[in-house]
């Protein structure tokens, strides 16, 4: 048995046919019609349903209440803060947020918007930006794992907007 696959176009934010914006709400069609190797998708009104060419007969169609997508959720610590932060807090030098600054050069690893290079001193942590190329020192406060939740809470107090 082969096994093919199709590339099929996500949900409409309207009318296929009449261009016209789905409402929160309203009931359209969806069809799938066979086109060379794969599929076309269309998604129609009411309207334009009632209104098609009933010689096309579609793979398959099905009728759907429209709901808008919804907002990609929000960054829990987002990429430009915590690295607005981390940047704000070596520029001060301050060896209080030196935990800080730690976990926060770590969410940007993770997040792949810095990159671990070698270095030879292991209480210096040093990171290329990979957007920039510009290199950042962080020291290596070498945290237990019970004293990181505390510097977690620090990072996102230090994150969260004034109030």
């Amino acid at each position: 048995m082969m096994q093919a696959d199709w590339d099929i176009k996500s949900r409409s934010r309207q009318c296929s046919r009449t261009g016209r914006e789905f409402h929160d709400g309203e009931f359209f069609y969806t069809m799938l019609v066979r086109e060379g190797e794969g599929f076309r998708r269309e998604d129609l009104c009411e309207e334009a349903w009632r209104e098609r060419n009933d010689n096309i007969q579609p793979f398959s169609f099905w009728r759907s209440k429209y709901e808008p997508p919804a907002p990609p959720p929000p960054e829990p610590l987002p990429r430009d803060s915590a690295e607005g932060l981390l940047r704000h807090l070596l520029a001060s030098n301050d060896p209080s947020h030196r935990n800080a600054c730690y976990i926060l050069a770590l969410m940007l690893e993770r997040k792949r918007l810095l990159r671990p290079m070698e270095s030879s001193d292991e209480s210096v942590l040093v990171y290329e930006h990979i957007g920039t190329g510009e290199t950042l020192v962080v020291s290596n406060p070498r945290l237990s794992l019970e004293q990181i939740p505390e510097v977690q809470r620090e990072v996102s107090a230090l994150l969260a907007p004034a109030a």
